[in-house]
C-alpha cells in the first residue's frame, strides 16, 4: 500500500485547503445557517474541484474531504461527488454520462442519495414503468439538491430530479440542509445493475469516513490551540497530564480514521476488493469520531457548551456523521456477518 498523494492529488488538496480555509470562516458558517453557502460552493466549481474527482480517485476526493470537514463547510461536495459524479461515472450509460455528468462537474447540478436502504422506511415500490412511490424520512443536502439517489425494494438505484417529487425541510443535528423525500409516482431512471448498490455504499462510506477525519481534527486542533492558550491557576492547560492524555487518545482516534479510510480508498481504486475495509473504515468513523468530537467539547471546558463557539459545529457534524450511513454497532455487526460469509463449513477462509 502507498498512500503517498500524486501530483495531481497534493496540488487538488491545497487548493481544496486554501478555498476552505478562505471563505468558510465561522462568521460565514453562522450566517449560512443549515444551507449550502452558495459563493463557497461557486468557488469550488470554479477552482474545477468536483469536476478533478474522477481524475484524482477515491482517495484524491477523501483527501479533498478532510480539508471540508477541517473547516466544516457547508457544501455538497461529498453528497454530489459520491452519489453523482461517482455513482454516474461507474454505473451509468454512456449517454446517461454524457447527459449527466456535465452539469454534475460544474456544480449547476447537485445529486444527493438516499442511503443506506432500510426495510423499515418504505422504500421503493417501484412499478413496471419505472415510477417510484414511497417516502425516505431524510436525505442530507437534499434541499439545495436537483437530483437524487434512490435504492427501491429490490436496492436497485434510480435517479429521480428533485422537480418530480416532493422535498419538505428536516432539521438533522448537523445543519446539512436535509430534507424528506415524498415520492407519488415519481418517474426515475435506473443507474447500473445489481452491484451497483453495493458499490455505491462502499463508495460512500469511505467518503464520509474520510469527512469525518477533518472534522476530527478540526476538533482537536482547535482544543490543542484552546490548551495551550488557556491558563488555570497560573499554568496553562496544556500542561496538565489529563489535558494531555485526552488530547493524546483524540489524536490516536483520528488516525485510525484517516489511515482506514486511506487504505479502503487506496483498494478502492487500485481495483481490489474493498467492502470490508469500506466496513472498517465506517465503524471507525462511527465509534472513534464520537469519542473525538466529545473530547474536543470537554477539552475547551465550558466554553465549549457555547453552542456559538466553533468547536460545537465540529461537535454537531461528529456526531451526524456517527449515524449516518450506519452507526457503530450496526456496522460491526454487517462486518462480522461479512467476515462469516467467508468461511467454508471446514473453518478454512474461503
Amino acid at each position: 500500500m502507498d498512500f503517498t498523494p500524486t501530483e495531481e492529488q497534493a496540488a487538488a488538496r491545497e487548493l481544496a485547503a486554501r478555498i476552505f480555509g478562505d471563505l468558510a470562516t465561522p462568521e460565514r458558517l453562522a450566517a449560512a445557517g443549515a444551507g449550502v453557502d452558495a459563493e463557497l460552493w461557486k468557488a469550488l466549481c470554479a477552482a474545477g474541484l468536483p469536476a478533478a474527482v474522477e481524475e484524482i480517485g477515491l482517495l484524491g476526493l477523501v483527501l479533498l474531504l478532510e480539508e471540508q470537514g477541517r473547516a466544516t463547510a457547508q457544501t455538497p461536495f461529498a453528497a454530489s461527488s459520491v452519489y453523482g459524479i461517482l455513482a454516474v461515472a461507474r454505473h451509468g450509460t454512456a449517454e446517461q454520462r454524457a447527459r449527466l455528468l456535465p452539469a454534475l462537474r460544474d456544480g449547476s447540478a447537485v445529486a444527493t442519495g438516499a442511503f443506506p436502504a432500510r426495510a423499515d422506511r418504505g422504500d421503493g415500490g417501484i412499478g413496471a414503468d419505472g415510477r417510484l412511490t414511497g417516502e425516505v424520512p431524510w436525505a442530507p443536502w437534499l434541499r439545495d439538491a436537483t437530483h437524487v439517489l434512490v435504492p427501491d425494494e429490490e436496492r436497485a438505484l434510480w435517479l429521480i430530479r428533485t422537480a418530480d417529487a416532493v422535498v419538505e425541510p428536516v432539521e438533522l443535528t448537523a445543519p446539512w440542509s436535509a430534507g424528506r423525500l415524498l415520492l407519488d409516482s415519481a418517474p426515475g431512471e435506473r443507474l447500473g445493475g445489481p452491484e451497483a448498490y453495493d458499490d455505491v455504499l462502499a463508495l460512500a462510506r469511505i467518503a464520509f469516513a474520510g469527512l469525518q477525519a477533518g472534522v476530527c481534527a478540526g476538533s482537536l486542533a482547535r482544543a490543542v490551540d484552546h490548551a495551550n492558550t488557556r491558563e488555570q491557576f497560573g499554568r496553562p492547560l496544556a500542561t496538565r497530564q489529563g489535558v494531555q492524555l485526552r488530547a493524546a487518545d483524540a489524536y490516536m482516534d483520528t488516525e485510525a480514521i484517516r489511515v482506514t479510510a486511506y487504505e479502503a480508498a487506496w483498494r478502492h481504486d487500485a481495483g481490489l476488493p474493498c467492502s470490508e475495509q469500506a466496513l472498517t473504515a465506517a465503524w471507525w468513523a462511527s465509534e472513534a469520531g464520537k469519542r473525538v468530537v466529545h473530547a474536543g467539547q470537554h477539552l475547551h471546558g465550558g466554553t465549549g457548551a457555547d453552542l456559538d463557539h466553533p468547536v460545537h459545529r465540529h461537535f454537531l457534524w461528529g456526531r451526524q456523521l456517527d449515524a449516518y450511513l450506519g452507526c457503530g454497532a450496526e456496522l460491526l455487526q454487517e462486518l462480522g456477518d461479512l467476515l462469516a460469509e467467508e468461511i467454508t463449513p471446514n473453518g478454512e477462509t474461503a
